[in-house]
């Protein structure tokens, strides 16, 4: 009988190449690095912080990495980003769907909530990652098929994040998750890591009492690390060969608490 863990080949990346979307810090940075461990060639992509991105570029382990300039909120600058990794690379094998946006706003506070805010979270969380998707699948098609890996959030069904688009836009990601899943198998496999609160810059900034109080509520009794999300997105990339449209939950059991 097969035996995948037997072939420590099968967890390792070598010759493949990994696209991760929002790669200039956080968890998108700690995503690229792990996969450029597991030996992957990483192409990250920046909307507009390229100092960043560089950053994460100069952190990754051996060679052939680059960084590519994309807006998910910008459908043909990411039909762009797809012609030019064509070019360069000929192939793609994994594709992390991590760029994405939202503001601190109360759920009470409709109006500060406005028309234009909430049209570009959806603009980036949702439609973003359909039209990478859309726009990479020929490669992804190609060579046997890939994996993508949606960064989703424990906001999708706990409807306790940023903002009330914010939580709308990973529940609406979630479902889309399932969907792809369904259409692109069996070449390529789709799924969603979904973080409960995790340290990086963005809650590092939040209402101590508040993470205080989070931290109390989740069993494990710490915060997710933007490391330890990336683990989840490796292992769905590398150690679940049969799994398709599962939202992998990275929260410290949370909804335990």
């Amino acid at each position: 009988m097969h035996d995948p863990f037997r072939e420590r080949s099968a967890l390792r990346l070598d010759g493949k190449v990994a696209l991760v979307t929002g790669g200039s810090r956080g968890i998108g940075a700690a995503t690229a690095r792990a996969l450029a461990i597991r030996g992957a060639r990483v192409v990250v992509t920046h909307r507009d912080s390229e100092e960043g991105a560089l950053t994460t570029l100069r952190s990754l382990e051996g060679e052939g990495h680059r960084v590519l300039r994309a807006d998910a909120a910008d459908t043909v600058q990411l039909e762009r980003m797809a012609a030019e990794l064509t070019g360069i690379e000929g192939r793609l094998d994994v594709l992390v769907n991590n760029a994405a946006r939202t503001r601190v706003i109360p759920h009470g506070d409709l109006e500060a909530l406005d028309d234009e805010l909430f049209d570009l979270i959806m603009r980036t969380n949702v439609r973003g990652p359909f039209a990478t998707i859309r726009a990479v699948r020929p490669l992804l098609d190609a060579d046997g098929g890939g994996v993508i890996v949606n960064l989703s959030s424990l906001a999708a069904t706990a409807a306790n994040g940023s903002n009330v688009a914010y939580c709308a836009s990973k529940a609406a990601l979630d479902n889309m998750t399932l969907s792809l899943a369904r259409a692109l198998a069996p070449r390529v496999r789709v799924m969603s890591v979904a973080p409960g609160l995790v340290d990086t810059e963005l809650t590092k900034g939040w209402d101590p009492e508040r993470r205080r109080s989070m931290i109390e509520r989740t069993p494990l009794g710490r915060l997710a690390t933007p490391e330890d999300v990336a683990a989840a997105v490796v292992a769905a990339v590398t150690s679940l060969p049969s799994t398709t449209g599962a939202v992998i939950p990275v929260d410290g059991g949370r909804i335990l608490g």
